[in-house]
């Protein structure tokens, strides 16, 4: 089976990369290994999606919804239950993919490829919690699934171990089941999610936000009767006689998403650390040529808007690529991570193009800017937070050929 663009997952970046694919009039297959398309969102019945993208708040669901219905409208094929195996690049105008799919196993080739995968959630088991295994453990997407699609409640007296946005809606969705939820412990100083997200999930509800706390054990035989919780020190280790027995039911771990990179890594595609997923240029092309990414398998993100959008750019990408064999520009301009920034996506710019570059602040800044310090760009914020991204553009041919690297750093001002 040949077609120009392969799309990989059918999740919001994946869905939205091949509508545009297909608008482009590129021919696209997307594959995913769920039931059906959607991924994350089908189970996300709280809204807060689509503002930016859709210019309407929406759930998840209706939000996806809309994703799949332009999808088919389009005619675009797809696979679902469909595993993809392995990558293999053949040339510039040709990559593999190994696919395993109900009943059979197929080879798929294409020009480009968009690797939308996705992210996992962290375990219990990554983040250094002992004692008893007993039921009553979840990760925060496990819970919701239990609620959101087979009307299930997990617990009734719940600790949420994370202060994501995603642990943060989950404290508001056991509240509004009439659970108790008895608190929500971070081991940073400050919380993961977005201010909006505090306020409207945890002060709105009355459920205390536990900031430099781990939970380091849990007790119960059959079922959970307990976590034991410490205070932590600067170096995020528990503080000796600070420890807390928190009587509850449920544990629900909502300890961050790691982007799936495992097929672009055996791909041998260049990672950022930083990110935890692949570099790439102004197009959300990987080192690998024709291999783009998007969404949360490229880095994580604070809103699905953003992910929807890095689908299109990323199948603006293609289209470029394949009418080129090969993206064209004179030269990549490394943007390198200064004072205060922990991550920046795009990793390398061409100055030719309009470009949005995201990135995330190390630790809480007041009265502070991101700036591009061999451009002088600047964008200021009364309050920086890690958990909430920072957008900085920069304009076609304002780089200077004598620039070789530019670098994204916080500017504080008294």
């Amino acid at each position: 089976m040949d077609v120009d663009v392969l799309v990989i997952g059918g999740g919001p970046a994946g869905l939205a990369a091949a509508a545009r694919c297909a608008k482009l009039g590129l021919s696209t297959m997307i594959v995913e290994v769920g039931d059906r398309l959607g991924g994350i969102p089908l189970q996300c019945v709280h809204p807060g999606f689509g503002i930016h993208y859709f210019g309407e708040d929406l759930t998840g669901t209706e939000f996806i919804e809309r994703l799949i219905d332009r999808v088919e409208e389009l005619g675009v094929p797809y696979l679902t239950r469909a595993y993809v195996t392995e990558l293999i690049y053949l040339d510039v105008d040709r990559k593999l993919a190994r696919v395993l799919a109900p009943g059979r196993a197929i080879e798929i080739e294409a020009k480009a490829i968009i690797y939308a995968a996705g992210a996992r959630e962290r375990h219990v088991y990554e983040i250094n919690i002992v004692g008893d295994r007993p039921s009553g453990i979840y990760t925060a997407g496990e819970a919701q699934a239990m609620m959101d699609l087979y009307g299930l409640m997990p617990g009734r007296k719940v600790l949420i171990v994370g202060s994501g946005d995603v642990g943060l809606i989950m404290a508001r969705r056991f509240a509004l089941e009439g659970a108790e939820v008895v608190g929500v412990v971070e081991i940073m100083p400050w919380p993961g999610g977005l201010t909006r997200n505090v306020v409207q999930c945890l002060q709105d509800f009355g459920i205390p936000l536990l900031l430099s706390h781990a939970v380091i054990a849990v007790k119960g035989r059959e079922r959970v009767e307990a976590a034991i919780v410490a205070e932590v020190d600067k170096n995020l280790k528990p503080v000796p006689g600070t420890e807390r027995e928190i009587p509850c039911d449920t544990i629900v771990i909502a300890a961050g998403l790691v982007p799936n990179t495992e097929l672009l890594e055996r791909l041998g595609v260049a990672m950022d650390p930083a990110t935890a997923g692949p570099r790439v240029n102004e197009l959300l092309e990987t080192s690998v040529p024709g291999v783009f990414a998007a969404g949360n398998a490229l880095a994580i993100n604070d809103l699905v808007d953003n992910v929807a959008e890095q689908g299109e750019l990323a199948a603006e990408g293609a289209r470029i690529f394949i009418e080129n064999s090969g993206i064209p520009t004179a030269r990549w301009i490394p943007v390198a991570r200064g004072k205060g920034i922990r991550l920046v996506v795009p990793q390398l710019v061409s100055g030719e193009r309009r470009v949005k570059l995201l990135a995330r602040v190390s630790k809480p800044f007041r009265r502070a800017c991101v700036e591009i310090r061999e451009l002088g760009i600047r964008t200021c914020r009364p309050r920086l937070m890690p958990a909430e991204m920072v957008s900085i553009e920069i304009s076609p041919g304002s780089i200077p050929r004598d620039v070789e690297k530019l670098t994204l750093e916080v500017v504080e001002h008294g």
